[in-house]
């Protein structure tokens, strides 16, 4: 058969090649969603709050994995939005072709990934890469939109991973409080035989629920995402 075969799907006539292509994007979407949107972030910082607070798999991973993708959806509605007005609907209505497609959806994502992009992360990345480094680097005006996305997608998953780590340590800090004065009593108490975490669990759970926790810490993941 001819590549350049036509397929009719619901009177529309669709180009072979262009149907192949695009179900390889959806195969490839679940690592997009990880590689370019904050959902490394949220999922990540999520999971140390669960192991902060000594619960082991309460909630389950089917939970904090379904909390991630929704605050994704939330953080990356401009994003899509954008992508939905400048590139799906004029390639929807055949105004432009699948390579103008790709070049307009990459704009909005690399202007959300070099908003949340550290200068210093950058450069490393474009010495590794053998790239030459643009002067403007943390400006969405300049030059850093020329640059590949090889460039910008590991520097930006780079700079989430920092992120969800320090958010991780912050989120330690008053749960190992607790460890520690549990911990502290029970040996002065001569009750050393008893597990430090039996105790200290419903003290973590009762701070946790008393600041109204999830709230905090779902506006404050959501908020932090530029």
């Amino acid at each position: 058969m001819p590549t350049d075969s036509l397929i009719n799907i619901n009177g529309d006539s669709v180009q072979t090649l262009e149907i192949l292509f695009l179900t390889t994007m959806i195969a490839l979407l679940p690592s997009m969603l990880v590689m370019m949107t904050s959902f490394a972030r949220f999922i990540i910082s999520l999971s140390f709050l669960r192991t902060a607070m000594g619960t082991q798999q309460t909630p389950p991973n089917v939970v904090l994995v379904g909390i991630a993708m929704f605050l994704t959806l939330i953080t990356m509605n401009p994003v899509i939005s954008r992508i939905e007005t400048e590139a799906w609907t004029p390639y929807r209505e055949q105004e432009i072709s699948m390579e103008e497609f790709f070049d307009r959806a990459a704009d909005p994502l690399k202007e959300f990934m070099l908003n949340n992009t550290q200068p210093p992360t950058l450069r490393m990345f474009c010495n590794l890469a053998h790239v030459d480094i643009p002067e403007d680097d943390a400006g969405l005006d300049g030059v850093a939109m020329d640059l590949p996305m090889r460039i910008i997608i590991p520097s930006f998953m780079t700079q989430e991973l920092q992120k969800a780590f320090y958010t991780g340590l912050l989120l330690y800090l008053p749960f190992l409080l607790i460890d520690v004065v549990v911990s502290s009593t029970l040996m002065s108490m001569g009750m050393v035989m008893l597990p430090p975490a039996m105790i200290s669990t419903p003290f973590k759970l009762l701070l946790f629920v008393s600041v109204n926790g999830w709230n905090l810490m779902f506006s404050s993941l959501v908020q932090s995402v530029q």
